[in-house]
């Protein structure tokens, strides 16, 4: 659910819908743009059962081990997470690291996840060793630890092969072929900034664009946090004199289409004119492979996860203004520094979920919350039929319509209802959003079919302000 992948040209939005992108995602993955959306994979239909009983030394029911797994696809964390004690000690270690990879605590899910692989891997449950084997993929990943992102995303596509679903596969590519190219490369450092503020504009596709200084030459890099990597086109790698790998390797996820990447690294890069990265690696695409004819757009670059992650918390503005926050300041950080009130959110793959209701405020009980998608480049807020399931008295008597579901030009239209009026309580503040359309049945796609919606910029749009701290995995708003 990658936010270019989403994004046709000549999209119109306002500056605060541009903005959005700022804010979201964190881990994940593709980009692309007017392509049909990837047939079904044979590998769908054989993945292990969502109730195949795990094992990791220690003795565990059937019917408990396939509520737990059910939890987890149904992105049900705060759920799983009051239910830990009551578990056996490995099964409750793993579904800790788990949760800690969804909620970002990265060396916690890896000093959680490790002393299992070898004990899941040898039980036979395949189901159980790709969940394991996937969050400590991405917990690499996102830490910056290329080689061992590299062996684990190898040994993800090893051993399940034949057991990935087609977006799974969609999901590792990128990881999967790049990380190689990169082994040699040095760690990405960071320099300590103090907070600032930073003017940006949109583009021609809606999206945002920042600026930014390779090697101290000014440019506009488009913002995507859901891409794994940072990116740049090869004129730009050339202008700035960066040594270019001679050896490709060919991905389909980034444009739709087979293209050629390759690698190099950035000695200086600086975001804004503040903050600072060292040895910032980068991946090279062809000019003509990232170039958008019908708005005569050049992407020079692209800001994914392995910068943003350093920015800490972000407060995007009505007035195309983003607040920054960075995880590592030079002066004392303020008493209000870090967001402890709000909504929870979490990543899970390539999406950013967002626990909406009751369950997202302090003191609630687990099991209110409602998950939504938050995704960033989508124009249009839709509804689930798991909403409607819930509230489908609501729309007796209206008049139902076709909904082109947005960024999945691959599938049929599907029924919907138009919603008013819909309240959405984001810790304890609640925002009413307004003719939101509701569909009334299953997409038949599980990362859509497992939440309550889909938000997109028209409901960010009618925000004053949002935050989200990545160092406390706390979303809030402000309305107007």
């Amino acid at each position: 659910m990658n936010c270019l992948r989403r994004v046709s040209e000549g999209t119109a939005r306002s500056p605060a819908g541009g903005l959005a992108i700022c804010a979201l995602a964190l881990a994940a993955w593709p980009l692309a743009a007017q392509q049909p959306a990837a047939p079904p994979a044979a590998a769908d239909a054989q993945q292990p059962s969502p109730g195949a009983q795990v094992r990791t030394g220690t003795s565990s029911g059937l019917d408990t081990d396939a509520r737990l797994e059910n939890l987890l696809a149904d992105h049900e964390f705060l759920v799983l997470e009051s239910q830990l004690d009551q578990l056996p000690a490995e099964q409750a270690q793993l579904y800790r690291g788990v949760l800690a990879n969804r909620s970002n605590d990265l060396d916690k899910s890896i000093s959680l996840l490790e002393p299992l692989v070898d004990k899941v891997t040898a039980s036979g449950n395949l189901a159980q060793e790709k969940l394991v084997r996937k969050a400590l993929a991405e917990d690499y990943l996102r830490s910056g630890d290329l080689a061992k992102a590299a062996k684990a995303y190898q040994a993800l596509d090893a051993r399940m092969q034949g057991h990935l679903s087609s977006d799974e596969t969609d999901e590792i590519e990128m990881p999967l072929k790049l990380l190689p190219l990169a082994l040699e490369n040095p760690p990405m450092t960071v320099e300590p900034c103090d907070p600032f503020r930073l003017q940006v504009t949109r583009n021609p596709l809606g999206l945002t664009d920042i600026p930014v200084y390779v090697d101290a030459r000014p440019h506009t890099w488009m913002l995507d946090p859901t891409a794994p990597f940072n990116l740049i086109s090869r004129s730009l790698a050339k202008e700035a004199g960066l040594k270019v790998s001679l050896e490709p390797t060919t991905i389909r996820t980034l444009t739709g289409k087979p293209i050629p990447m390759y690698v190099t690294v950035i000695p200086r890069f600086t975001i804004g004119g503040r903050l600072t990265l060292r040895n910032m690696t980068v991946f090279v695409y062809e000019d003509a492979d990232y170039y958008f004819p019908k708005s005569h757009y050049q992407v020079e670059g692209v800001l994914g996860y392995p910068a943003l992650a350093a920015l800490g918390r972000l407060t995007v503005t009505s007035n195309a203004t983003v607040e920054v926050r960075p995880v590592k300041q030079i002066m004392a950080a303020e008493k209000d520094d870090l967001l402890t009130e709000g909504a929870r959110f979490f990543l899970d793959g390539d999406q950013v979920i967002v626990a909406l209701g009751k369950g997202g405020a302090e003191g609630s009980k687990a099991g209110e919350e409602r998950m939504f998608v938050v995704d960033a480049a989508g124009q249009q807020t839709y509804l689930t039929a798991r909403y409607y399931d819930e509230h489908s008295g609501d729309f007796a008597g209206q008049k139902m319509a076709l909904l082109a579901i947005p960024g999945e030009p691959g599938m049929d239209p599907q029924p919907a209802y138009i919603a008013e009026s819909i309240p959405l309580t984001v810790g304890g503040t609640t925002i009413k959003v307004h003719y939101i359309e509701v569909l009334t049945q299953s997409l038949g796609k599980a990362s859509l079919d497992d939440v309550y919606g889909v938000l997109g910029v028209d409901v960010l749009d009618q925000l004053k302000e949002y935050t989200f701290d990545y160092r406390t995995m706390r979303f809030a708003v402000r309305a107007e």
